[in-house]
């Protein structure tokens, strides 16, 4: 049992190192030639490095694919598939989390918060380009393209959200539940402060899905808030 744990455990780390080889390829490939081509070669990478190892898994777990998915998770009931996608998007905000203490209780939380802001600069804008991609959304597809992307977004998977209209050039985005201040809440402890990290991530989150929209911070802690949002954000078409 000894030797199967040593060989799971070495396994998992191969994927985790896998993951970061990928990551470090992306990173560079902008650093070398600018985001938008490295956007560009991110689609051709993924979509050929899931299909090699799709096909090596599917033949060694003896499993079939259907239309380019797992069949066993086309098996499985509606309900389960949302309970899945649910925990990966959960996953994705406790992974967030675990970088941001790991920073804080290494360095500070300046430091943290300063790495954060500039990690959501880079994961906002892949974020909308790949709902964008996927929608079919058009280069400018205005203020009612960005209402459609904005229901796509992870966090519209594990926070309550809320959208208001204003006209056919405005809208406000109201954060009604967010998982992290309402944990914090529980713990007796003020907002965290996200207003400087929200500017980055709803602006070039709402930009690239049409650089004409604009983005306004109606209210984000530090700002005092109402008790039915934790946050507001106004998007318009000048």
């Amino acid at each position: 049992m000894e030797e199967k744990k040593q060989i799971a455990r070495m396994m998992l780390d191969f994927m985790h190192r896998t993951i970061m080889h990928y990551a470090f390829w992306y990173s560079e490939a902008e650093h070398q030639f600018g985001r938008e081509k490295a956007f560009e070669i991110l689609d051709s990478a993924w979509h050929r490095s899931y299909a090699v190892q799709m096909k090596r898994f599917s033949k060694l777990l003896d499993f079939e694919m259907e239309d380019n998915i797992p069949k066993p998770l086309l098996d499985l009931p509606v309900e389960k598939l949302e309970e899945m996608r649910k925990a990966v998007a959960v996953n994705w905000l406790a992974n967030d989390g675990v970088w941001f203490q790991a920073i804080e209780f290494s360095r500070d939380m300046n430091d943290a918060k300063r790495t954060n802001d500039s990690t959501w600069a880079q994961f906002s804008p892949f974020e909308a380009r790949t709902i964008k991609k996927m929608l079919g959304l058009g280069d400018y597809p205005g203020i009612e393209g960005l209402k459609k992307a904005l229901q796509y977004r992870l966090y519209n998977y594990v926070n309550k959200q809320q959208i208001i209209d204003e006209g056919p050039k405005s809208f406000l985005f109201k954060m009604i539940e967010c998982r992290v201040q309402i944990a914090r809440k529980r713990k007796g402890l003020a907002d965290y402060p996200c207003k400087s990290g929200g500017l980055v991530e709803y602006t070039s989150f709402a930009e690239t899905i049409d650089p004409r929209i604009k983005t306004m911070a109606v209210s984000c802690p530090p700002d005092p808030h109402p008790d039915d949002y934790f946050c507001a954000w106004r998007f318009y078409l000048e």
